[in-house]
């Protein structure tokens, strides 16, 4: 069984305070292997991570966007005021973290700096001065992509594995689970949500009977373990959501205006949809371009295993209708990349010009 239990009477935190000691005070009650989640506007508080706002509306707004512009390391959407960024620590949250609600109206407040580190120095010194060995979970509250509402998620965490890996245990049905991977951090960050709220006053609640969780692998840690950053923040190599659409489309066309040729294509068939999509893209120009018959592609002296090659023609031999041809070459290619594919052009002795397509290898 699984407790969720809340710290009431922890009070105003200011710069400064012993977080600790506040908690463990409001606290007598917590024991060895609990999971303490703290709310980490108090930590910011405490930390002294706050800026001052001025009162009137369209300065406090000011300072909250150069506020927001130093907190983030770049801006994934956006859309009127409102942007969703990456953080310093690589969280992708709204306005950075920055926050005015539950805070002086003179003030915004922060994120922590280091998350994971103020975990650790909150588990070090429940330890070494209140004789609590616990773990130590920093939460903010963000939104998620697709879904209504806000939820609490792990920004630190100490003492505890952020992420359990179920990864080739066996489910009840004998299937070898092959992707499995819980983030009981920010589950736990939700759940003691349901006790803190948003307007109760209580940044701190307790979970109790962690270890047994779900029968699954221990959560809890000896040592301070990996923390929050290092185990969550996803690579952005494996990100496929990197950037609001806006954003993803700005991307695209600086990325279309320099294309390279590809090191080499792959054997694998291109689907002929998909080059017809390109084409399609490119259909307002005056230059012809056809697909060739795959004899005519080995014939053209197609690198081994580009699979497909479209000749471009231009309308005639006016310098415009070059410059044409050139430009619908280029958009092609462009258009060709949208779909995942590759390309290579040469020119012929009649100055068409051949584009070769493929998978890059």
């Amino acid at each position: 069984m699984i407790e969720i239990l809340p710290v009431r009477g922890i009070g105003e935190v200011t710069p400064g305070d012993d977080l600790a000691a506040m908690i463990a005070g409001a606290a007598p009650w917590l024991r060895d292997g609990d999971v303490l989640v703290v709310t980490s506007k108090v930590v910011s508080k405490a930390e002294g991570r706050l800026v001052p706002a001025p009162a009137g509306a369209s300065e406090r707004e000011r300072a909250r966007q150069e506020a927001v512009s130093a907190e983030s390391a770049r801006t994934v959407a956006s859309r009127g005021p409102t942007r969703i960024v990456a953080t310093h620590h690589g969280f992708v949250m709204a306005a950075a973290g920055v926050d005015a609600s539950n805070v002086d109206s003179a003030q915004l407040v922060l994120l922590p700096k280091d998350p994971d580190a103020s975990a650790r120095a909150l588990r070090a010194a429940l330890a070494e001065r209140h004789g609590r060995h616990v773990a130590v979970i920093i939460s903010d509250t963000a939104g998620r992509p697709w879904r209504n509402g806000l939820t609490d998620m792990a920004v630190g965490a100490a003492g505890i594995e952020p992420l359990l890996d179920y990864r080739g245990r066996t489910d009840p049905y004998g299937n070898e689970l092959a992707l499995t991977q819980t983030a009981v951090v920010d589950e736990l960050a939700a759940a003691a949500e349901l006790v803190k709220g948003k307007t109760d006053g209580v940044p701190v609640a307790v979970v109790r009977g962690l270890p047994s969780l779900a029968g699954g692998p221990a959560a809890m840690r000896d040592d301070d373990g990996p923390g929050v950053v290092a185990t969550l923040v996803r690579e952005p190599a494996s990100d496929m959501f990197s950037l609001g659409a806006a954003e993803a489309r700005a991307a695209g066309r600086r990325d279309a205006a320099l294309l390279t040729d590809p090191a080499g294509f792959t054997s694998d068939p291109v689907d002929p949809a998909l080059v017809q999509r390109a084409l399609a893209a490119v259909a307002g120009h005056s230059a012809t371009l056809t697909p060739l018959p795959e004899a005519e592609v080995r014939a053209a002296g197609a690198p081994a295993g580009a699979p497909a090659a479209v000749r471009a023609a231009p309308a005639d031999r006016r310098p415009q209708a070059l410059v044409d041809l050139g430009a619908t070459v280029h958009g092609f290619r462009a258009a060709l990349l949208a779909e995942g594919l590759a390309s290579t052009v040469a020119t012929g002795e009649d100055g068409d010009v051949l584009v070769r397509i493929g998978w890059p290898a």
